[in-house]
């Protein structure tokens, strides 16, 4: 169904993007309001900008003829979705902030609709703790975010900061307008494994690709759920419509957790190593003749035991248990010890083939039992998911 979108675009080399974007926008049968930054008109003109979109484009928030026919308050609302494309560190900062100096920040200031932003900056801007904090506070405020992507930018360095492809930004605006029974929730999910270093160049792990994890994350997108993606260094790529927090190590891990909460439902995928070395070395550990390095082991933190311990604890808690040996028994004894609603359990012996694989064979605890599903593939696995979740919250 065809929707009305309110395009903010920002001041960034990016903005050249926002035309395809309101190109495929339209092919797709949207309809487009555009609103340009003073810093926006630098890379983009007003008229390539409305012929694209075929509708006037506003720049002034004290601009006499806009305000007497429509008002800035009647725009912000008379859309079905807000979207900033490209969402400047500046931008990003206002939003955060609460200012309302300018036409786009007065629109998200005064809008009641969904937001969704593509960010695009420089990389150290982007790794910027100010910009990291603004990110985190916009997550726990219900705003949408697509990218950024890692690549080459504009400047000529390279890293996370350019603005995620049009087509994947239509891909995350058709996402946050499904209404679907998950619409209007908040839902975490781990995802990956967690490396935990030894020395600079080498680190405990273990064989997760992240593909269950992943699908989880994609099928209660496509009930409408808003997702926040933790993910340690998976093989497969993340899902593009999700918040995605990229970490390496379980304690990177638990505080990214924390940063995304509250939410209605946290979804525990990860496998995360239990243990760390304590201490590790600064330098690359050298091989000598004098016998085998000695690693001193800590325990790393349990994010399922403490999320559940939580005053943040989501609605309902779901851990996963990845055994070699009694499954089921070992897998209640988890869900009873940690405290979640549900565990999904599976056999990740290497004659299953699951760790890694394309198909899962699960069983789901909870507290009136266990349902042994089939073996299936990954994303059906998600799907079933998805939808019993979708039961319990509505």
């Amino acid at each position: 169904m065809a929707k009305r979108i309110l395009l903010i675009i920002g001041g960034g080399i990016a903005a050249f993007k926002s035309l395809d974007l309101i190109r495929r926008l339209r092919e797709r049968g949207h309809s487009v309001v555009p609103v340009l930054t003073k810093a926006a008109a630098e890379f983009v003109t007003p008229l390539s900008v409305s012929a694209l979109a075929s509708n006037k484009v506003y720049q002034e928030l004290f601009d006499l003829n806009d305000e007497a026919e429509m008002g800035h308050i009647e725009l912000s609302r008379a859309a079905d979705l807000v979207v900033v494309a490209p969402a400047t560190a500046d931008l990003m900062a206002k939003m955060a902030g609460g200012h309302a100096n300018d036409l786009a920040s007065t629109l998200l200031m005064a809008t009641d609709k969904p937001v969704l932003i593509a960010p695009s900056m420089n990389v150290r801007m982007w790794e910027h703790a100010a910009t990291q904090r603004n990110i985190h506070t916009l997550i726990k405020d219900g705003i949408l975010i697509c990218g950024p992507d890692k690549g080459s930018m504009a400047c000529g360095e390279f890293g996370y900061g350019r603005m995620a492809e049009p087509v994947d930004i239509v891909g995350a605006i058709e996402a946050a307008l499904v209404d679907g029974p998950l619409t209007g929730f908040h839902i975490l999910v781990t995802s990956g494994p967690t490396h935990e270093p030894i020395d600079p160049v080498r680190y405990i792990a273990n064989r997760s690709s992240g593909a269950q994890g992943t699908a989880i994350a994609r099928a209660l997108l496509a009930l409408g759920a808003r997702v926040t993606f933790v993910t340690g260094p998976a093989d497969v790529a993340p899902p593009v419509d999700a918040n995605i927090v990229k970490v390496q190590t379980a304690a990177e891990m638990l505080d990214a957790v924390n940063r995304a909460l509250p939410a209605d439902v946290a979804v525990f995928a990860a496998a995360v190593a239990d243990w760390r070395v304590d201490g590790a070395p600064e330098q690359k550990i050298k091989k000598t003749a004098g016998g085998l390095p000695v690693l001193r082991f800590a325990e790393n933190p349990d994010i399922l035991t403490t999320i559940c311990a939580s005053a943040q604890r989501p609605r309902l808690v779901i851990g996963f248990a990845a055994e070699t040996e009694n499954v089921i028994a070992n897998a209640t004894a988890k869900r009873l010890r940690k405290g979640c609603d549900w565990i999904v359990a599976n056999d990740v012996s290497p004659a299953t083939g699951i760790m890694g694989g394309s198909e899962n064979d699960v069983v789901l605890i909870h507290g009136d039992g266990s349902e042994d599903w089939p073996r299936m593939g990954k994303d059906q696995v998600a799907a079933r998911l998805a939808a019993k979740i979708a039961e319990a919250l509505t």
